[in-house]
């Protein structure tokens, strides 16, 4: 019997027997629990503070997500990057997206090679920097629509077809892309479409003053710092399947439904949607709310999903897949403020209609 807390109300659920891990997947829990802690030790003699960017992005790549990291220019956003893969002994590759930059030169391109024993010429695919564990894509909305697309099969199918040939790539695989809220002069807005690709959007904010001033004394000194690996290659392909296996009861999943469908069109949709939001979220938002909270449970040392985890994960989900309105400009309301409204409404069995009625209007 799972017990799953939020606020006033209490959930109990029974999960099926089938459902607990085993023996060797609770070990497996704990020592990620160990693991995770290690990680952030080794983060933090290289990155001050972002504690919570830390975590959204090692539950991103856990759930096997992409990632997609809002913040201004000089926030160590490319060291984070490259020193999280660092730890978790993943390949890195970086790509800095320009409106000159070509799909092939993210895919990679077949050229012509002589035979030199029997002259005979060939074509051979050229690997791009694509073929990594982990690929930055940096400002990658400084780049045309063309390009953007490139990494649209990339991500989805974990492939790129060149010459009519596909080519797998590297397992792991995430994109981890980067974008600076403030400058949009001479960028290309990603599509919705790729935009629901990435599991996350991640928000780097400004360091607090104390962080600024560590930030500051480190960085003008003399200082090699050695990044110690904190797991292996074959760990973290385990772990990423200990994902999938780890149980969530039913009112859980209720829970995190709601979120997505309550900002689409319905009878039960809360006038706040109604006035503020143009476009609400699929289905992939539930699929990577439930995934993103299995995630971050096991990372946190626990084989089950509470609600906890859902609300965790619930603003990087939504917050990129909710379009909101000309009102909602006008008014300053960001998808964040929405996501805080449904948190503070939605109870956590999921059962808004029985719960709730008076704060919705009726059909």
């Amino acid at each position: 019997m799972n017990l799953y807390e939020c606020g006033a109300f209490a959930v109990t659920e029974q999960i099926p027997s089938d459902s607990h891990p085993s023996e060797s997947d609770l070990a497996a829990v704990e020592r990620l629990g160990v693991s995770y802690r290690r990680i952030v030790d080794q983060l933090g003699r290289v990155i001050v503070g972002q504690r919570a960017v830390v975590e959204e992005l090692l539950v991103a790549m856990l759930a096997g997500g992409h990632a997609l990291l809002v913040g201004v220019p000089g926030l160590a956003k490319t060291l984070m990057v490259r020193t999280l893969s660092d730890t978790l002994n993943l390949s890195f590759n970086r790509i800095q997206f320009t409106p000159d930059l070509m799909p092939a030169d993210i895919t990679g391109t077949e050229v012509i090679q002589e035979d030199k024993s029997t002259g005979g010429r060939e074509f051979k695919f050229i690997p791009g920097p694509v073929f990594a564990n982990v690929l930055l894509a940096d400002e990658i909305n400084r780049t045309p629509p063309k390009t953007q697309a490139a990494l649209l099969e990339a991500m989805q199918e974990h492939q790129v077809t060149a010459g009519g040939k596909r080519h797998k790539l590297p397992d792991p695989f995430f994109v981890l892309a980067t974008q600076n809220p403030i400058e949009q002069e001479g960028t290309y807005p990603l599509p919705e479409a790729q935009l629901d690709r990435f599991m996350f959007e991640i928000l780097v904010n400004y360091p607090t003053e104390d962080e600024e001033f560590e930030i500051v004394r480190q960085t003008t000194i003399t200082n090699h710092t050695v990044i110690e690996k904190v797991l292996s290659y074959e760990e973290w392909i385990n772990l990423q399947a200990l994902v999938r296996r780890v149980p969530v009861a039913d009112s859980v999943i209720r829970y995190a439904m709601q979120f997505a469908r309550l900002t689409r069109e319905g009878p039960s949709q809360p006038d706040f949607i109604k006035k503020y939001v143009s476009w609400g979220a699929g289905p992939r938002a539930s699929q990577f709310l439930i995934l993103g909270a299995k995630a971050r449970a096991i990372l946190h040392g626990r084989p089950y999903v509470s609600i906890e985890d859902v609300q965790s994960v619930a603003a990087p989900v939504l917050r990129h897949r909710i379009l909101t309105n000309f009102n909602a400009e006008a008014e300053g309301i960001r998808p964040d403020d929405i996501v805080k409204k449904l948190l503070a409404l939605i109870p956590p069995d999921g059962a808004v209609d029985r719960l709730l009625p008076k704060v919705f209007k009726t059909a």
